[in-house]
């Protein structure tokens, strides 16, 4: 039983209890406004917390105490070009969690991911503000054209997933499940799409890394592209590992 569900029993039998009390003890019906009030804000951060593991089981940490992994989201972006020049030069392996109408418009740096030895996994088909409050069939459906494009440039059926924006939900769980793929979540969280100076960002990484953090980075952002180099070689002076996600986490990539 998912959190959410044990969460969602406790609420009922609580409101039900309320209710009863206001019935037979003349309580106030505030405290059934404040069952309500804190189960609803709980199934909000259950949503967006996904190391909450809420609705859905996610990976979001391994537990090697000198390996970690670098994923990068949204791509082919604009400046996945320039990434993969950088890791190439310094031999790290990444893990690229693709947007599918991204990777049909460029399914040249598809094929280079998979070339230079990264792992490519599914990060929707269109990463639409509207993706969580699709039907089952219509996330699934998403997931299922994404993987078959990457399939179609590659050669490999991914098989891991990264929610957009991180949030899950009941109906994302099922479709997830049904397709047999493992959800990726993240430890170490950049805010790169929203960081302005390049040394508070590098910072801020580098002040939080542990052993077996997976870091969330966006291969669509200038600012990541100025820190990477820096980021991998201070990394590495600190006696970290890069790997990717699938050898970080012991799981199978690809169906």
């Amino acid at each position: 039983m998912r959190p959410f569900q044990i969460v969602s029993i406790i609420a009922c039998i609580l409101m039900l209890a309320c209710a009863s009390a206001q019935a037979l003890l003349h309580w106030s019906w505030w405290w059934s406004i404040l069952v309500l009030f804190v189960w609803i804000n709980l199934l909000v951060l259950g949503a967006i917390k996904i190391r909450w593991n809420f609705f859905i089981v996610s990976l979001n940490k391994g537990k090697h105490d000198k390996h970690i992994a670098l994923t990068f989201d949204d791509g082919p972006a604009n400046e996945t070009t320039t990434i993969l020049d950088i890791l190439k030069k310094y031999q790290v392996p990444v893990t690229f969690f693709s947007i599918g109408k991204n990777a049909a418009a460029h399914p040249d740096l598809v094929k280079r991911w998979h070339d230079d030895g990264h792992l490519i996994g599914n990060h929707s088909y269109g990463h639409g503000f509207n993706f969580d409050w699709q039907s089952v069939r219509i996330m699934e459906h998403e997931l299922q054209q994404t993987n078959e494009l990457i399939e179609h440039i590659t050669g490999k059926m991914p098989k891991l997933f990264r929610p957009p924006y991180g949030v899950t939900n009941p109906n994302l769980a099922r479709a997830v499940k049904r397709l047999g793929m493992t959800s990726i979540g993240w430890s170490l969280r950049s805010f790169d799409t929203t960081a302005k100076n390049k040394e508070q960002l590098l910072q801020r990484i580098l002040g939080r890394l542990k052993g077996g953090d997976i870091i969330l980075l966006h291969d669509s952002m200038t600012i990541t592209c100025e820190i990477l180099t820096q980021l991998i070689t201070e990394a590495q002076k600190k006696g970290f590992t890069f790997v990717r996600v699938d050898q970080l986490l012991d799981i199978e990539a690809y169906a």
